[in-house]
């Protein structure tokens, strides 16, 4: 059961990873989007208040399935996880946060730019719409 959970986990966090990071661009996805957003500042900074900054449960969950597994040496950062899984090279932690962090804040910001842009869109094509 745990090299499926391995690789479920990989590719779940993975994709849900490049849809925060990418889902804006989908005007149809952009309320889950939002959502995905709003699941990921949640396990950040809500359960990361006891947890730690930046804790992220699907993370927890897969480490959880690698000890299992015999893989006692993870980092601390699921993308430095990636990162090294894909190139072998192991980034700085620092690094990796302020990256991660940053691209949060701007995708974060990007998207919540785009929700009052299409609200105050469709207001005004309402209020258009009445008066004519």
């Amino acid at each position: 059961m745990d090299p499926f959970l391995n690789i479920f986990f990989l590719v779940f966090h993975t994709v849900f990873i490049l849809f925060v990071l990418f889902g804006w661009v989908w005007p149809k996805a952009r309320r889950v989007h939002l959502v995905a957003l709003a699941l990921t500042a949640l396990s950040w900074f809500g359960f990361g208040i006891t947890r730690g900054f930046g804790y992220c449960f699907c993370t927890d969950w897969h480490w959880n399935v690698l000890y299992r597994m015999g893989h006692p040496d993870l980092p601390r950062s699921y993308i430095t996880f990636l990162i090294e899984t894909l190139t072998g090279w192991r980034p700085d932690d620092g690094l990796v946060d302020a990256v991660t962090v940053a691209a949060f804040f701007g995708v974060s910001a990007l998207a919540v730019w785009l929700a009052v842009r299409e609200r105050r869109k469709r207001a005004q094509t309402v209020t258009g719409a009445s008066r004519g």
